[in-house]
């Protein structure tokens, strides 16, 4: 199974790059974690936010292999811990496609994106940064991974 992050947003800091990168590094060949940046519009003073998301969900969208089980990021989205994302984890292995993971700009994500995904998650009540969300996604798959391949990453 592949795993693939879809987000809003290029450039990001050093810090979010070698954040992500350290876990993204480290999952199996079988199951790797692939980035796809989709550029955010640009918003000024009289940014019309509502086309801009609507041309991010379509590049997000378009950025999906056909096939694959979308899963969008939200607030509102569930909590689930660590156990029951590995239980998630083996649950799409067992439904044999691949998963694109939707993360949204700074106003979220665009309701096509919205109406598209087969699940919604959500990290934390908390509303997170974007660049902040796509290092501790890839932190909280690779521990799901760990755990259900009794590696002691999760145990460290």
């Amino acid at each position: 199974m592949k795993l693939q992050l879809i987000a809003v947003g290029t450039k990001m800091p050093d810090w979010v790059e070698t954040g992500y990168n350290e876990y993204a590094r480290r999952f199996p060949s079988d199951m790797p974690l692939q980035l796809v940046e989709i550029v955010a519009g640009k918003r000024g003073k009289n940014a019309d936010i509502q086309r801009i998301l609507h041309k991010e969900g379509e590049q997000m969208l378009a950025a999906v292999p056909k096939g694959n089980r979308i899963v969008t990021l939200e607030v509102t989205g569930k909590p689930w811990d660590t156990g029951q994302l590995a239980q998630q984890m083996q649950r799409w292995q067992m439904d044999g496609r691949d998963v694109s993971l939707l993360v949204g700009g700074p106003e979220g994500l665009a309701p096509q994106c919205i109406q598209a995904s087969e699940q919604k998650w959500s990290l934390s009540t908390l509303t997170l940064p974007h660049p902040l969300v796509r290092i501790v996604l890839a932190e909280s798959l690779y521990r799901a991974w760990s755990l259900n391949n009794n590696h002691p990453y999760h145990r460290e």
